[in-house]
């Protein structure tokens, strides 16, 4: 049986080892696909921790990774839409297309959603078995790198969904952004990106943070201190220390009215009712950070009901949508490759997710290199072929 190198563990918590399993073989309706680039996203982490339902269900020992894009290798039986040679982005949502969510055009809350990395063996492998391709998976344009699609991974895609479908953005709004990791940063380049004469308001506690964001207005609630302008930064938030200060300050910024569009994407308490408060009447505040960070956190519901505030859940991105954050790569109006801090070897990748018991990079860290030293790596961009029809 042929083979293929990938991370794999066997326990929670425990070693990610690089070995040799049994190479997939393309699904039915689905695709083999050879993976050229691949981030590590902190919900690696958590479902190496156990922390991921998903994992749990699916068993040990797994191959993590859903950030991912590749060159098609083998196609299913039933697959059209497809050649081999085609050059793909993965969303990490693959929804079935005809449970009671899909009917209702509800795609990133399908009841039978699969997604790679959780419920099936990652990107993390030289090789990922990919179902449901026709309806999920999308083609990449000429100009967009396998780096920059894989970069659009579950973070730009998912800020997307937050910020503009179901956070609404509109021109000339303010947007504050609370918890400037890897998702919140996204957050703020899609609504950069997409937003006309929009005005952005990045709160996080790290200084170093804070020091990366792109022409916004950010606050340093651990040190109390306003910069701005100031740069938002890559690395994961911590629990806001300075509540009162951010409230007081985002109020003071915007008129004393708050913000038209709030996010947490941290998922921590603090992050989460801080979005609440600096909301203005009549506003929208987009719950898209994963709470898995314990304490619960508590909403004045009386706030909310008195000034009529939504708070809207997001989660994902359809994959119908993905060709349209690709066209904005493809136009320059997006670049997530400003977001990879390094290019790493699978062996490495492996290692980011351990490390992350400790802290997490300034950016993304995006495997590119997934053959061993002996064998080396084929280039990352391929000659390109021609261009084709879907």
């Amino acid at each position: 049986m042929a083979t293929m190198r990938a991370a794999v563990y066997t326990t929670f918590s425990g070693p990610i080892i690089v070995q040799e399993v049994p190479k997939p073989t393309a699904p039915v309706g689905g695709l083999l696909l050879r993976v050229k680039a691949c981030g590590v996203c902190r919900s690696d982490y958590h479902g190496w921790k156990g922390l991921d339902s998903d994992i749990v269900t699916h068993g040990l020992p797994f191959t993590p990774g859903h950030e991912l894009s590749g060159v098609v290798v083998k196609l299913g039986l039933g697959t059209t839409k497809f050649q081999v040679g085609d050059r793909v982005a993965v969303p990490f949502i693959l929804s079935c297309g005809s449970c009671r969510q899909c009917a209702r055009n509800r795609p990133t809350i399908c009841e039978a959603q699969g997604q790679p990395g959780f419920t099936m063996p990652g990107g993390f492998a030289e090789f990922v078995a990919v179902p449901r391709a026709d309806r999920n998976v999308s083609l990449m344009p000429p100009k967009v790198s396998f780096l920059q699609a894989a970069a659009l991974g579950c973070r730009l895609t998912t800020a997307y969904r937050a910020v503009m479908q179901q956070g609404r953005l509109q021109s000339g709004e303010t947007v504050g952004v609370f918890g400037c990791g890897g998702l919140g940063l996204s957050a703020v380049m899609i609504a950069l990106a997409a937003g006309d004469n929009v005005r952005v308001l990045a709160v996080d506690t790290s200084e170093e943070a804070c020091n990366k964001a792109w022409d916004l207005h950010a606050f340093n609630a651990k040190e109390g201190a306003s910069l701005a302008p100031a740069r938002v930064g890559m690395t994961q938030s911590e629990p806001m220390p300075s509540d009162e200060y951010i409230r007081a300050r985002v109020a003071e910024v915007t008129g004393g009215f708050g913000a038209d569009l709030t996010l947490d994407t941290a998922g921590f308490a603090a992050t989460c009712e801080n979005a609440v408060w600096c909301t203005r009447r009549g506003g929208r505040m987009v719950q898209v950070g994963l709470p898995l960070h314990g304490k619960e956190p508590c909403i004045p519901m009386a706030r909310v009901a008195n000034q009529e505030i939504e708070i809207i859940g997001s989660h994902g991105l359809a994959a119908t949508d993905m060709p349209v954050l690709l066209a904005m790569v493809a136009a320059g109006r997006l670049m997530p490759e400003k977001l990879v801090q390094r290019e790493v070897t699978l062996e490495e990748g492996a290692k980011a997710i351990e490390a992350m018991d400790t802290g997490s990079p300034l950016g993304i860290t995006m495997i590119t290199r997934f053959k061993g030293a002996k064998e080396g790596d084929e280039p990352n961009e391929p000659p390109a072929k021609m261009p084709r029809v879907a």
